[in-house]
């Protein structure tokens, strides 16, 4: 009995680790910026039934590369294919705050290429789903960055700004004091504030937290360390 339990467990295991494999895979390329390898982790899963929210995933690191290297037209193109794949998995499971997630900044990853009409017809999917995978999970660190991403680009007159996002990255950083990302944000955030020594040292954070990033790279350099 237990070796028939153990062959039935193997599948699953061997999935999850196909799975968080592939996620450290893609998170690498897209601090490489590294498009050729995102492109080809996104073909190998499109053959995967079970695979949609990693999909999307590796759809939003293409378009965050994308315009890190302002390619804001191919973003779109990315960010617009990235959107269905997450709407099937909430299909799948509609209370899944990690999908709920990343389609809010799949959503938002569309507007920068057209900024009033994408704004129009995405920005309130990025807020909603955003906000759902908050109310979902509470916990979820990730969900606060895209928030305070979000809030960053949002003018103070629709309830955004620099405070609003800092609050939101604090709270990303409380909960998980390892996330680059949030650090990275942190320090833009206090550079557009005119903040640069706080800046510098939440982007060196970043860059300590992920020494292969390209871009943290080059946001630290930009940054005044005083």
């Amino acid at each position: 009995m237990f070796r028939i339990i153990l062959f039935a467990f193997i599948p699953i295991l061997l999935t999850t680790t196909a799975t968080a494999d592939s996620s450290t895979e893609m998170r690498q390329a897209r601090n490489r910026q590294d498009r050729a390898t995102l492109d080809q982790l996104i073909g190998k899963l499109k053959s995967q039934s079970n695979a949609n929210y990693q999909l999307a995933q590796a759809y939003s690191y293409a378009a965050e590369v994308a315009m890190e290297q302002r390619d804001k037209h191919k973003a779109q193109d990315y960010a617009e294919a990235g959107i269905p794949v997450a709407q099937k998995a909430l299909e799948t499971n509609p209370n899944d705050a990690k999908a709920h997630r990343i389609l809010g900044e799949l959503c938002a990853q569309v507007i920068p290429a057209n900024p009033l009409l994408g704004g129009l017809k995405y920005g309130q999917c990025a807020r909603d789903e955003v906000n759902k995978a908050i109310q979902l999970d509470g916990n979820s660190a990730l969900a606060y960055l895209s928030r305070g991403v979000g809030n960053y680009y949002l003018p103070p007159s629709f309830g955004g700004g620099i405070e609003p996002a800092l609050k939101d990255l604090d709270k990303a950083i409380s909960l998980d004091p390892e996330l680059s990302d949030a650090y990275l944000w942190k320090g833009i955030a206090l550079r557009k504030a005119n903040r640069n020594a706080e800046a510098h040292q939440a982007i060196a954070k970043a860059v300590q937290l992920s020494p292969d990033w390209i871009w943290a790279k080059e946001q630290l350099q930009k940054t005044p360390a005083q």
